[in-house]
């Protein structure tokens, strides 16, 4: 299994962006809030993932670009951990949603520490996901 974070990999359809807002599971670790919904399906990849940076916390575009592209790495070089628990399940589909909540921009390496707490919360399902 590569490093790569390939465009089917991120949750583009706005069907799923919405059902995943108004019916997806909430979980907050600092400095994420995260969105996660089970749904069937027998596509690939069988995780899908959204980034978000909200405007009104960094007015900036090329902050929130470099806060979306440390967020990007951090899951590329993770990703094994939740692929390894939804590969076996292959009728099920996972789509998940990063909103970035933090004020400041953190370091890499936190927000990489951050990000492999909520890949192992997601896998050993602490956190409910709606099905």
């Amino acid at each position: 299994m590569g490093y790569t974070f390939k465009k089917d990999e991120k949750l583009c359809s706005k069907t799923h962006i919405d059902s995943l807002f108004a019916n997806g599971s909430s979980d907050l670790v600092y400095p994420f809030r995260i969105l996660a919904m089970e749904i069937d399906s027998m596509e690939e990849p069988h995780v899908q993932v959204l980034i978000s940076v909200s405007k009104r916390n960094f007015k900036s575009a090329v902050k929130r670009n470099a806060i979306k592209r440390r967020i990007r790495e951090a899951y590329r070089r993770n990703k094994h951990m939740i692929l390894s628990a939804y590969d076996n399940n292959s009728d099920k589909r996972l789509l998940i949603a990063f909103i970035y909540t933090a004020k400041t921009i953190v370091e890499s390496s936190y927000m990489e520490q951050k990000l492999i707490l909520i890949l192992q919360r997601l896998t050993d399902k602490d956190v409910k996901i709606n099905r």
